[in-house]
This record gives structure tokens, C-alpha cells and sequence, in this order.
């Protein structure tokens, strides 16, 4: 068991605000960092990973989907997506052989909580949507595969923080380091003595974004800041594009 647990996800490799994160007195006393997924994917790839490596064995790693697709690009493969095309092409040999060897799920005994498992998108696979007012079918529906004694599961995959009861089990999304939705900066979450804590670190949207764009040699980095650091995606936004991969039907408007 571990006393305390910082939960960051979907960091996508914005190191600028990682380190705004990292910096956080609650993340630099965490037991554990535990990174649940879509670690690298974005304008500072190598940096990343190198930053997180550094931190030594607190950091627990989870896959996530676009882990996977890093590795297929640096493997002479596609994602379909310009940034992680470019940024699986940024990485050495051995971050490609550290992506390819993350698992999912994890699980982790943490203090107040008993056995906490933590994934991307579900327990049962990494890029699965399941949303806040998912309903309790579709949550018993991917949340099948967890044994009974885990009370709490930490996600991420879809950058939205939130916590909710599915059938007396906590499901935590800390939302996202590097690619928020709702509000500017980076989210995260913070187990301790039994509670969850979903936090934000409040950074100037405008220092994170020049930060990246000064530091990444990304040919579109200008507009992705503009994107996902000086302004973001409304949650609204972001449950009604999610919906149809929760198994619901398209609104017609």
C-alpha cells in the first residue's frame, strides 16, 4: 500500500505543463505520480518522457492508445493524426521500447482506498469512451471485467475531469495535463487518506503556450497552442463530439 497518489493523465507531451504540475507541493510529496495513459503524443515527445523517467520508480505508467500509435509510427506505421505521425518519429529506440512495454490496466494498493485500478480508456481497453453521465448499463458494461473487491477506478482518455458512484464504486478521470477540456491549464487528481481531490493548477495560458512554441519543432505547434493552451475545448463541446462512442445515437439539431 502507498499513502498517497498523484493522478495525471493524458499529458500529452506538453512539458511545460507537466512541470507546472511536478512543481505542485501535493505532486512533489505523492508517494506515487501515476501517469494513466497518452503520455508523449504532442510537441515535446522526447523531452517528455525523459522528464518522467527522471522522476525514477514513483512514476507508475499505464498505456494508452496513443502510446500504441507512437510506437506503430516509430515503427514505419501511421496514426492518422499529424502530431503523433510527427512525434513518433521524434523518439529514440528506447522510449519506443518504454512505450511498447507499458501495460494496461495497473493496479495499485493505496491507503483509504484498498486496490485502485487505473487504465485509459476502460479496465478493458485503452481507447473505450465511457463519459460522466454515461448511463449505469453502459458503466456495468465496461466495468465487467474488475474484480470485486476494486472499489475505485482512475481513467482517463477523454480529458474531462470528473468523479461519479457507478453501483457504489468511485470512478475517478483526473482530466488532462496537456490537452484540458473546460478550462485552461493542466487538471490532475490526488488520492489521499481515503479522498479524492480533483485539482488544477493554475498557470498563465499564454506562458504555456509560448513555453511550448519556443521549445517544439513541430511545423503546426503555433496553432496546436493556440488550441489546447490559450484557449480549450468546452466540456460541452467534448461530450456531444464523445457521444456517438458512448453508444448513443447522434443528435439531429
Amino acid at each position: 500500500m502507498v499513502a498517497s497518489v498523484a493522478v495525471l493523465s493524458d499529458i500529452h507531451g506538453a512539458l511545460p505543463a507537466l512541470e507546472a504540475v511536478l512543481a505542485e507541493p501535493d505532486v512533489r510529496a505523492a508517494e506515487r505520480i501515476v501517469l494513466t495513459g497518452d503520455i508523449a503524443a504532442g510537441p515535446l515527445p522526447v523531452e517528455t518522457l525523459d522528464r518522467l523517467v527522471g522522476e525514477g520508480e514513483r512514476v507508475v505508467w499505464v498505456r494508452g492508445n496513443a502510446d500504441r500509435e507512437l510506437v506503430a509510427v516509430a515503427r514505419g506505421g501511421t496514426s492518422g493524426i499529424d502530431m503523433s505521425d510527427w512525434a513518433g518519429r521524434q523518439l529514440r529506440q528506447d522510449q519506443v521500447e518504454l512505450l511498447d512495454g507499458l501495460p494496461h490496466p495497473v493496479t495499485l494498493g493505496v491507503d483509504g482506498f484498498g486496490p485502485v485500478l487505473c487504465c485509459h480508456g476502460t479496465p478493458r481497453d485503452d481507447d473505450e469512451v465511457v463519459l460522466v453521465d454515461s448511463s449505469l448499463d453502459r458503466w456495468a458494461d465496461v466495468l465487467s471485467t474488475v474484480p470485486d473487491d476494486v472499489r475505485t477506478v482512475v481513467c482517463g482518455h477523454t480529458h474531462m475531469p470528473f468523479q461519479r458512484l457507478v453501483d457504489r464504486r468511485l470512478v475517478v478521470n483526473p482530466g488532462s495535463v496537456g490537452m484540458p477540456y473546460g478550462r485552461p491549464g493542466p487538471h490532475w487528481a490526488l488520492l489521499r487518506d481515503g479522498v479524492v481531490t480533483l485539482r488544477h493548477t493554475a498557470v498563465d495560458p499564454d506562458e504555456l503556450a509560448d513555453a511550448v512554441v519556443t521549445a517544439s519543432s513541430y511545423p503546426g505547434v503555433a496553432a496546436w497552442a493556440d488550441a489546447y493552451a490559450r484557449t480549450v475545448y468546452s466540456d460541452a463541446e467534448a461530450l456531444t463530439v464523445f457521444a456517438p462512442r458512448d453508444g448513443r445515437p447522434v443528435e439531429r439539431r
